[in-house]
């Protein structure tokens, strides 16, 4: 199946309601209250009984699923990049 180069990606409508953010990032406590300092001032707010946490088989790693009120792209763009930056992060979705 081959997309037509011409389509435009679907496009989201702000303010957009549970909007998903997932981090992988290292199993430690820092990083963990790193990453929820992070969302909870990029997304005020945050319904923090929504959040949902998965260990990596050999518990070297989190995943942390996130659902915020999207507002904008800027509001994304600046969320991502600061999450991205931190070290212990590796990869935001």
């Amino acid at each position: 199946m081959s997309q037509d180069p011409k389509q435009e990606p679907p496009k989201i409508e702000f303010p957009c309601e549970d909007y998903p953010v997932k981090v992988v990032r290292d199993a430690d406590d820092a990083t963990h209250e790193f990453v929820l300092e992070v969302m909870r001032r990029h997304a005020p707010g945050l319904d923090e009984e929504r959040i949902t946490l998965r260990d990596s088989r050999n518990g070297n790693f989190t995943s942390v699923t996130f659902f915020i009120v999207a507002t904008g792209e800027d509001q994304l763009k600046a969320l991502f990049e600061e999450l991205k930056a931190h070290p212990s992060i590796h990869m935001v979705l």
